[in-house]
């Protein structure tokens, strides 16, 4: 039997070293970000009616301000993608987040339409490299077969925030004001800028992230050097476009964003409305959806992944919890027969439930978007999903204001759900990595 003497070389090791978890820690910074983005987006849904009131606008013009966020959102997707492939995931991110808060805080001191409307647009160009980092994130973290549950963590930020946070932010609006609610969310995201730079790095830069993890997420030949950038040109937005995984995923995540924007903008005032609650019950109400939806997102991430193991199939696994979502969501329409609150509530939970589940639409951008080209392909599916943010809040308002009531505002919102259904089941084809020529 060998022995070891001092001085000779040292003895194996008899404990086995086990794989870190730092993806976990990126996972969250992500699941936070995403909270604030959401909240800085949509807390002007809980100030409106304060808002509107001080500054003297209509219903139709609320639906402008809201639309208007989306329309620099959605213009700056590309090039937004374009930064992001050219600067990576830590400054553009850090920059984003910085820009946003500061248009936040200044929604508070804003004077009237102009100014508010500014705002908006402002919010919307810094906001929009935020979900085309994510998944390029989830991308280089996470392997396949986590980046469903990866995607759905962080995503669970969009509704746990406003769940979480809507009695805090009534709170600070009925006791402050509502200048005062957008300056304290304003503040929140500038000094999480700090955290982001402290803690986010890439595999191949990050001290806490030992081999066995590097090997585990797909890094380990990697883990040396960062992956080389691809030089942006219009042909590779153009062939990203004709592919069909890509105008399949986009038509349905605007389909399942169509569900979204509504519970982001007009939900509150439909509540307070067409179904005359007081405010106080609208802002109890109004937070069981969002868990609804919280839920779904959780869910939609865990069953894929599930599925993946047990089938093997990426197609199965991707789009059978999507098309079921999309369906669940189209139910929405049902609450114009529903003759009380609690039965209208509940139908909007199943809605927003399912459009949770389409949430896992980014992880198709994660296991779809060309090597290199990652930023820019969710660009562009986040530029097709968003167009949604943009179309949603105008046609909602100019039925409201044409109709006086939201009938045909939720047949719309539940036709476009069944859109997304036809694009999952005709259109997006097989969910494999797109090739792409340097």
């Amino acid at each position: 039997m060998a022995s070891y003497e001092q001085g000779d070389i040292a003895a194996p090791k008899t404990a086995v070293e086990k794989r870190s978890r730092t993806r976990m820690v990126i996972l969250t910074l992500l699941a936070i970000g995403t909270m604030i983005n959401y909240l800085d987006r949509t807390v002007l849904g809980i100030a409106a009616p304060q808002l509107s009131a001080d500054l003297g606008i209509g219903a139709a013009t609320m639906g402008i301000v809201f639309s208007a966020f989306a329309w620099t959102y959605a213009a700056m997707q590309i090039p937004g993608g374009i930064f992001l492939d050219r600067f990576g995931n830590k400054i553009t991110y850090a920059l984003a987040l910085f820009f946003w808060s500061a248009f936040t805080l200044f929604h508070g001191l804003t004077m009237g339409l102009k100014t508010l409307l500014l705002c908006r647009l402002g919010l919307g160009i810094s906001e929009a490299p935020c979900f085309p980092v994510n998944s390029r994130v989830v991308g280089k973290w996470f392997p396949q077969h986590e980046r469903a549950r990866a995607t759905a963590v962080y995503t669970v930020g969009e509704y746990v925030g406003l769940a979480a946070f809507a009695p805090l932010l009534f709170f600070i609006m009925e006791t402050f004001g509502w200048r005062a609610l957008f300056i304290s969310v304003g503040v929140v995201g500038i000094l999480f800028v700090l955290v982001w730079w402290r803690y986010y790095h890439e595999p191949h830069e990050s001290k806490t992230a030992n081999q066995l993890e590097l090997e585990y997420i797909g890094h380990d030949q990697q883990s040396a050097e960062p992956e080389p950038t691809m030089n942006f040109s219009w042909a590779n937005v153009g062939k990203l476009v004709k592919c069909r995984q890509i105008l399949g995923a986009g038509i349905g995540q605007f389909a399942g964003n169509t569900t979204l924007v509504f519970f982001l903008t007009w939900f509150p005032t439909y509540l307070a409305t067409e179904r005359h609650m007081p405010w106080l019950k609208v802002g109890f109400f109004a937070i069981l959806p969002f868990l609804a939806a919280a839920v779904g997102v959780m869910f939609g991430g865990w069953v894929s992944d599930q599925i993946l193991k047990r089938t093997g199939s990426v197609n199965i696994a991707r789009k059978l919890p999507i098309i079921s979502g999309l369906l669940m969501a189209s139910l929405i329409i049902s609450a114009n027969w529903m003759p009380t609150d609690a039965l209208v509530i509940t139908v909007m939970s199943v809605a927003f439930f399912g459009q949770g589940m389409v949430g896992l639409g980014w992880t198709l951008i994660s296991d779809m978007a060309p090597k290199n080209l990652a930023g820019l392909t969710g660009g562009l599916f986040n530029f097709c999903s968003n167009l949604a943010s943009i179309i949603t809040p105008l046609i909602v308002g100019f039925i409201v204001a044409a109709t006086g009531n939201f009938f045909y505002a939720l047949v719309y919102i539940g036709g476009a759900a069944l859109l997304g259904v036809f694009a999952y089941v005709f259109i997006l084809g097989d969910i494999k990595r797109i090739e792409m020529e340097d």
